[in-house]
């Protein structure tokens, strides 16, 4: 049976409600077409997308490469599983090696399973390559981070609308402050349990929290001298969007792919990927490390039906290729400084934002209003009216961050909207 034609807004909201799970409270809007920087919805009322679906849209929406990829794989063969080899997969993984330069690459789908595989490789290398006792490794993590919702995820999440009732959690994870390296020596201070530390770059749900500029760089030195593994969540920071080819680039001025002899890049033993990997077209994760901490998996120890299909592989070189040929890192770069140099023109006047911080085109305001307030929603509302999409994150923090092919007429045009929005909740 065909899908009904949805015909308003209301009629496709009333739907979800009545028959979906209410795990999501999004914005009042219906959209039904993207292209590019833009989305429109079901009355056809266009707006800005200054989310990105989470940054999974770095190349924007329906980018016309990653499309036809998409549509003549589909069209050739979707899927077999793994238990035979396609004639994608190969060339897919080469390619994704060398582009961040790692010698292996595990495939996923989701950014939660590629966290869940990434921390199976860790413990596992622990036993196997550390010799620490098995069930005994233990993972340190950052307060406040994200990394999904699964049951072991939420174990070592300070959210508690993510954790509450779904106990009981997993153990091995030790949390110690973000950006805190004396934090981070302590932990793994005679302690030779420690398999790896798991971090975001930069913290993007906690309300884009950028650290320290040498905080990468210390976090790999203390990892490396103490035999600990760096494991680095790029799935929301990696592929072009805060401005190099990972966030862990620091602030290198790579032209094109990041270059390793760059004294800011701080290579992580793994890297985890996804959202953008696809242009957010199709669900595509990966894990990527070297040989000899990839070699501790084994056929039949970990896998997925999905993971390294045909369809995700052609999509993944597509959406690599697009970031490259379009200067994607070159453009996130120039654009969110302008940005930032836009707000911060702005806020110097302002008694509603309290500040502006971010890297590249993920960025954050801080709005001046209690978290528990209803203002940064009601700012976001007012943005929707005004054609621009936006979502808050804790609370009082709105997060900004566009595709990454936004012009800068088109940038110009959202500070405006911005600007203008916020005006309206001077106090």
């Amino acid at each position: 049976m065909p899908l009904p034609k949805i015909k308003t807004s209301k009629e496709a909201i009333q739907l979800e409600d009545q028959h979906g799970a209410h795990n999501y409270h999004p914005l009042p809007a219906v959209l039904s077409k993207g292209e590019g920087v833009h989305v429109w919805d079901v009355e056809g009322k266009k707006y800005y997308d200054f989310l990105s679906a989470y940054s999974a849209v770095n190349q924007g929406h329906c980018h016309p490469k990653i499309v036809e990829a998409m549509h003549e794989q589909a069209s050739k063969l979707a899927l077999t599983s793994r238990a035979f080899h396609n004639d994608v997969l190969g060339a897919y993984e080469q390619y994704a090696t060398e582009y961040f330069g790692f010698d292996k690459l595990l495939p996923m789908n989701t950014g939660a399973e590629a966290v869940e595989t990434a921390i199976k490789i860790a413990r596992k290398w622990a036993y196997e390559k550390k010799g620490v006792k098995e069930t005994e490794a233990e993972i340190i993590v950052a307060e406040n981070n994200f990394h999904g919702r699964t049951t072991t995820i939420i174990s070592f999440s300070n959210d508690e609308g993510a954790r509450k009732n779904f106990g009981p959690y997993t153990p091995g994870f030790i949390k110690i402050n973000y950006d805190d390296i004396d934090a981070l020596e302590a932990a793994i201070e005679n302690n030779p349990n420690v398999a790896g530390f798991l971090v975001e770059p930069i913290q993007g749900e906690a309300g884009v929290y950028v650290p320290s500029d040498d905080y990468m760089s210390k976090v790999k030195e203390i990892c490396n001298k103490n035999n600990v593994l760096f494991m680095a969540d790029e799935i929301q920071t990696g592929i072009a969007r805060t401005g190099g080819l990972l966030a862990v680039c620091g602030h290198c001025s790579c032209e094109g792919h990041c270059e390793r002899q760059e004294k800011t890049y701080s290579k992580p033993d793994i890297l985890i990927l996804g959202k953008a990997l696809s242009g957010g077209n199709y669900p595509v994760s990966a894990v990527l490390a070297d040989n000899e901490i990839m070699e501790v998996i084994q056929p039949g120890q970990h896998g997925s039906t999905f993971g390294g299909n045909p369809v995700a592989a052609a999509v993944a070189v597509a959406a690599l290729d697009v970031v490259k040929d379009e200067h994607l890192i070159q453009n996130a770069r120039k654009l969110g400084n302008l940005f930032r140099q836009l707000l911060d023109d702005y806020i110097k006047e302002s008694n509603i934002v309290e500040l502006v911080r971010g890297r590249g085109l993920l960025n954050a305001i801080v709005i001046n209003d209690a978290e528990e307030s209803s203002t940064a929603w009601d700012i976001c509302m007012a943005l929707k009216e005004n054609g621009l999409l936006a979502k808050p994150t804790h609370g009082n923090i709105i997060r900004f961050a566009p595709p990454l092919v936004m012009t800068e007429e088109e940038l110009r045009d959202c500070v405006a909207i911005i600007v203008k929005t916020l005006k309206q909740f001077e106090k």
